[in-house]
């Protein structure tokens, strides 16, 4: 138990971003801005962007999308550092850097100097000093693919987001998509693997549909837990309970797999809920007793933040994260003790 606690956060977009934001206050790398117990952290990242800055660098080098990567190393890194913000800096104008961030640039350049996407992920993170190890789910150029109810078969993440049936399963193109050996490795001495929070379909389920990675999370002794989101999002998850999430996810596993769902207690300003209804977006439904149907344990706590986006709180988010850790902890130990008395 002196050691680190090692969670290891799977996703993408601003959910990914949101709890990694929170663990990095438990990581030893900041120094002084640290809280106990330790935290070892490894994001997983998924690579599927085909849209805005991510895609236009992506067809033009031939590269992995940059955007969920560069906004993790963000989270991971100090708040206020000029490097961070250099990082985030988005071109307002400017033919053909318009809607870049430098960030992204950035990365792109590695990329192309290195010949290796992964090892210029490796070399940004050392820039920024961040806390923690980023990976892209796969070193492949792979694409997202979604089946619609309908029959209909929709290719590109950004098509598939907008799309207004529901979606019956997604997978990559290529679908032999190998994993990288660190993010195995990762799984393997894991106490946490977090699934979430996150668009379902184009940020966690893409990381379940790269070779390997579902049977590592099987065979880890770690506790799964599935972040549920606030609210669903238009298209994608529409009427979308807190238990569909989850059964989603199995569906990717040879057996039921993850230990705990954490859903959201606190209430939404009914002004808010207007608004996204506006947009066709609608808080999630905590079906509690159909999620311990599912075998899953349910952690229901207040995780909302405060403001005019409905949003997670990282550091709340984060204060679970480490819980679940302790637990997955001790589980191990005391499965290597029952080992050792035998």
């Amino acid at each position: 138990m002196r050691e680190p606690l090692r969670i290891v956060a799977i996703g993408g977009g601003t959910g990914l971003s949101t709890l990694l934001k929170g663990l990095k206050r438990y990581a030893p790398e900041l120094g002084g801005t640290t809280l106990l117990p330790h935290v070892d952290i490894t994001a997983v990242v998924t690579v599927t962007d085909d849209g805005g800055s991510s895609g236009r660098l992506r067809r033009e080098f031939d590269i992995l999308p940059p955007g969920d990567i560069r906004n993790c190393m963000v989270a991971l890194s100090e708040d206020e550092a000029l490097l961070t913000r250099l990082f985030e800096y988005r071109f307002d104008s400017g033919r053909g850097l318009k809607g870049h961030s430098f960030g992204n640039l950035f990365l792109a350049v590695l990329a192309q100097i290195t010949g290796d996407f992964p090892q210029a992920v490796r070399f940004s993170s050392d820039v920024l000093a961040i806390a923690g190890r980023i990976y892209p789910s796969t070193s492949a150029n792979v694409t997202l693919r979604a089946h619609l109810q309908d029959g209909r078969i929709v290719d590109g993440e950004t098509r598939i987001s907008r799309s207004d049936l529901p979606i019956v399963a997604v997978e990559l193109q290529p679908g032999n998509a190998p994993p990288m050996q660190e993010t195995l490795e990762a799984i393997r001495r894991a106490d946490l693997i977090t699934l979430g929070p996150g668009s379902l379909f184009t940020s966690v389920v893409p990381n379940l549909l790269v070779s390997g990675i579902p049977a590592a999370i099987q065979k880890s002794s770690a506790i799964k837990a599935c972040f549920i989101n606030l609210m669903d999002q238009p298209g994608e998850t529409t009427g979308m309970s807190a238990s569909d999430h989850v059964a989603a996810v199995l569906k990717y596993f040879s057996r039921p797999l993850v230990d705990y769902a954490v859903v959201n207690t606190a209430s939404i300003e009914k002004r808010l809920l207007a608004r996204y209804a506006s947009h066709r977006a609608l808080q999630v439904e905590n079906d509690l007793d159909r999620l311990k149907s599912l075998g899953v344990g349910v952690v229901a706590l207040p995780l909302l933040a405060r403001g005019e986006k409905v949003r997670h709180d990282p550091t709340l988010i984060a204060r679970i994260a480490v819980e679940l850790a302790k637990k997955g902890r001790r589980r191990a130990l005391q499965s290597s003790r029952k080992r050792a008395a035998r």
